[in-house]
């Protein structure tokens, strides 16, 4: 139940005498912005973060402490994007908002003080993906200033393969099962229940999309430390209407690990969080793999004791936990680098 109210709505925080907090709309998408209220010599640093939560839950308030910690201790302007929640508004719905949410930012960023060319995207969970389909549509476009960073807090990358050393490692591990997470994916995409345990065994993937993404999405691409224990699983028996009921999950903006080597070529420097306990563990390293293969500068830190959900319990004193404010840390000391 804690769990649940920290993530959906958080727990009120005090007013806070160093920032000046607004809530605003950029191009109809609801935001909150927070304000460094100590004037700056030069213009600052942008930080567009974008919330967890399976992009069913989750809120620009259960975030709270998290925007204002970066905000504070990076000196910078942290927009804080609340895109609309899934099913009631449908996919892809929430992509399309951080993105338009992002590109308000970037032309207007000097009418807060903060430099476009110093802008850095930032996300947890399904905020990582967000964050990832974001910097990937953005990374080709000249009309606009180019992304200069992206962090991705344990990131949902792909859903293709839910058979990984991670998914068999971390099945059971609480906050987000391996069930769990095709549980929520169905949600999110608003198809049904059912459609569970094929998708978990591999049988909504046919052979040649199977062998075309090998090369991206493959437990021998996981180094061997991380790969204790692992059974290669039986093959998946094909089942069409299976494929033919959830399409989306071939899309880039679901798995981000599909998308294309010219567009991978045009991504920013990256940081990648991964945690040991983390059903999604390994989706971050192959995305970390991708991008240093297409010569993207990536700072990657793995959390030993870390487990998916940490960040969410950042700032909530006794209630939260060491791994909290050791991601917390990491993405702060690298958005500071830039």
């Amino acid at each position: 139940m804690l769990k649940t109210v920290l993530i959906t709505e958080g727990l009120p925080a005090c007013w806070d005498s160093q920032l000046s907090i607004k809530d605003l709309h950029f191009d109809g998408v609801p935001i909150r912005i927070y304000l460094p209220r100590k004037p700056s010599a030069s213009k600052r640093r942008g930080v567009v973060f974008i919330h967890g939560g399976c992009g069913i839950f989750g809120s620009i308030r259960s975030y709270e402490r998290i925007c204002r910690y970066i905000a504070r201790k990076c000196d910078s302007v942290v927009v804080s994007v609340g895109y609309h929640l899934a099913p009631e508004h449908k996919y892809p719905t929430q992509t399309l908002e951080c993105l338009t949410a992002t590109v308000h930012f970037l032309k207007t960023a000097e009418t807060y003080g903060v430099d476009p060319a110093r802008i850095i995207v930032c996300g947890d969970s399904v905020g990582g993906t967000f964050t990832t389909s974001v910097c990937q549509e953005l990374g080709q476009r000249t009309d606009i200033p180019k992304i200069r960073a992206q962090v991705l807090i344990y990131p949902f990358l792909q859903a293709l393969n839910f058979n990984l050393p991670s998914h068999q490692k971390n099945a059971a591990v609480a906050f987000l099962t391996r069930e769990r997470t095709v549980h929520f994916i169905l949600k999110y995409l608003n198809k049904d229940s059912s459609l569970k345990e094929p998708i978990l065994a591999g049988s909504h993937v046919p052979e040649n999309i199977n062998l075309k993404y090998r090369k991206w999405i493959n437990a021998d691409l996981i180094p061997g430390g991380f790969k204790l224990g692992y059974k290669p699983p039986l093959p998946a028996l094909f089942l069409p209407q299976v494929h033919e009921e959830v399409p989306e999950l071939f899309e880039p903006w679901v798995s981000p690990l599909l998308a294309e080597d010219v567009v991978i070529c045009g991504l920013p420097d990256t940081c990648i969080v991964t945690c040991e306990h983390d059903v999604l563990r390994d989706e971050g390293l192959l995305y970390k793999k991708r991008l240093e293969d297409n010569n993207i500068h990536v700072t990657w830190h793995h959390v030993e004791k870390g487990f998916h959900s940490s960040l969410g319990f950042f700032g909530y004193g006794i209630l939260s936990f060491p791994s909290s404010s050791i991601i917390m840390n990491h993405t702060v000391d690298f958005i500071k680098g830039y």
